[in-house]
């Protein structure tokens, strides 16, 4: 991977690469990226800003994260100005609430986990991300992080076009499937004009505001087990919920241990499960085991499309809470397992099974100080605006993060009380030598393993720069041999993957493709290198 951050790209982008010294901030929307940017010039440090941006972004993108959702981080702490530090990783996903149980599902007519109503929520974690990050590693008042977030939801601000869109989307999936009171209030708060907000439009949302400053005062303490809490309590209750005030006073955020993989002569840092985290791991594992290539190698593309396929199928058969995993993450990305998947792959796209190794809808930022410090941060209500449920005069959407548990009592995602799913949400990050290269992540459900993958490669294989990698046209698997594909793909590329047996589908929306961010740090000038999600109304702002 070059460490010149050259500006150069191959491909068509409306993004210049951006510099900075002192401070940068890469979000998906440019009202929470000058957020973050305002915190870092009133002294707080790439934590404080992250918590800043997230916040906002509950705000200016709901349809992507909501106060409801859960949260994951990778904090770099930098112990000197040459890029040597420690990572440390936060896991404030939530669990299954004590009386969501497999019969009560059953009971209530669903052979599946559904998408919508009270049945897939789960408890929340980001209030609690928010609050623990500043406990730990905050420079300025917690109180203060959320003030541009509360002012953003009472003042109102305009909405962006790519929002704008997928507000307009969620709109019309939830008339079509919302019914009762339990969702009522999502129309309320989301449509109060009786449609979906336009581009451009003005949105408020005062029960948002209220609730922030309630989470502000308090260090999140009223949403665990205070007023808040008894609001979610009352609700759920009165409108056949499962999600109770206990379930909430119970819940604390985990501080975890990253692991990681060698590519080359880079270390790939991910959340541990129940993250999936580890399918991007076990597919670069995979694949180091082949020369880099070019990235217009049809055999190297077809490589990358085996590794991920490989991948996925083991990652949705094991990963889920690590002590209800029958593989280990040390037997998954073990030397001898991986070259027997990396076997696998021929000439001929293949139909991926889970192996047995041996015994033994979101927002992504990226924030970096003048210290060194920086973060990966990832939060989200999992697909769109989550669940659809809303508690009345709150704001809060409640994510439908219950969705991905199995009701197969022999997997080892099936649900049970109290137990995390297998998350889709991952942030990432990059260290060469123990040093820090920096936070990137790509955010978009099951797209988001495949995303690191790509930004990897395009970073440390393709030599790319951070906007460069980001601009590259991708992939994702979609199942069995289908591959979507991005218009702007190689033609011989995709006629290549075709004759290999690959079932090549041209994608007419860009916005399942992910949307990332990458900043990376020079650890010789100390200068920070940006690049933001050209598929989105993402910007970058630096001190």
């Amino acid at each position: 991977m070059p460490t010149s951050f050259s500006a150069t790209t191959p491909y068509a982008s409306q993004r210049s690469l951006t510099y900075a010294r002192h401070g940068m901030v890469a979000a998906s929307q440019p009202q929470a990226s000058q957020v973050g940017r305002d915190i870092l010039a009133q002294g707080g440090n790439a934590v404080d800003a992250a918590i800043a941006t997230a916040a906002a972004l509950t705000v200016v993108e709901p349809t992507g994260c909501g106060i409801g959702g859960d949260a994951f981080a990778l904090v770099w702490i930098a112990s000197d100005d040459v890029g040597n530090g420690h990572l440390h990783g936060l896991n404030a996903s939530g669990t299954a609430p004590a009386a969501l149980t497999p019969e009560a599902v059953a009971a209530a007519g669903h052979t599946e986990m559904p998408l919508h109503g009270w049945t897939p929520v789960t408890v929340p974690g980001t209030p609690s991300a928010w609050a623990e990050l500043s406990r730990r590693f905050g420079k300025l008042d917690f109180a203060s992080l959320l003030a541009p977030a509360i002012r953003l939801a009472r003042e109102g601000f305009p909405v962006s076009p790519v929002i704008a869109s997928l507000w307009q989307r969620d709109e019309a999936t939830f008339r079509r499937h919302l019914e009762g009171e339990a969702t009522q209030a999502w129309f309320e708060i989301f449509t109060p004009a009786g449609r979906a907000p336009r581009a451009g439009e003005w949105h408020r949302c005062a029960d948002q505001a209220a609730t922030l400053e309630r989470i502000a005062e308090t260090a999140a303490e009223s949403f665990y087990r205070g007023e808040l809490a008894e609001r979610i309590d009352e609700f759920s209750r009165r409108t056949g919920g499962y999600l109770r005030a206990e379930d909430l006073a119970n819940y604390r955020p985990e501080w975890v241990s990253p692991i990681s993989a060698r590519y080359r002569d880079v270390d790939v840092w991910e959340i541990p499960p129940n993250g999936q985290g580890l399918v991007a791991l076990m597919a670069l594992r995979i694949l180091e085991g082949f020369e880099p290539g070019h990235r217009d190698d049809p055999e190297v593309l077809h490589r990358q499309l085996e590794a991920m396929k490989l991948a996925f199928a083991d990652g949705q058969a094991y990963i889920t809470q690590p002590e209800h995993m029958s593989q280990s993450v040390d037997a998954l990305l073990s030397d001898a397992y991986t070259e027997s998947r990396r076997r696998l792959i021929g000439d001929r796209a293949l139909t991926p099974e889970p192996g047995t190794p041996p015994a033994g809808g979101t927002v992504y930022l990226a924030t970096a100080d003048a210290d060194g410090n920086m973060v990966s941060y990832i939060q989200s209500n999992y697909h769109g605006f989550g669940s659809g449920v809303v508690v009345p005069g709150t704001g809060i959407a409640l994510q439908n993060r219950g969705h991905d548990f199995s009701l197969d009592p022999n997997h080892d995602n099936f649900l049970a009380p109290g137990k995390k799913t297998y998350h889709t949400i991952i942030p990432g990050f990059l260290t060469r030598g123990g040093k820090a290269l920096g936070p990137f992540g790509v955010m978009g459900g099951y797209m988001q393993p495949q995303g690191h993958v790509q930004v990897v490669m395009n970073l440390v294989d393709f030599g790319l720069n951070a906007q460069a990698a980001l601009d590259a046209p991708r992939w994702q698997w979609l199942g069995d041999r289908r591959i979507g594909i991005e218009r702007g793909y190689p033609a011989h590329l995709v006629r290549a993957m075709a004759e290999r047996g690959h079932d090549m589908r041209i994608a007419h929306d860009e916005r399942s493709f992910g949307r990332g961010q990458v900043i990376l740090r020079d650890p010789d000038s100390g200068i920070y290198s940006g690049g933001t999600e050209p598929r989105t109304d993402a910007s970058i702002a630096v001190l």
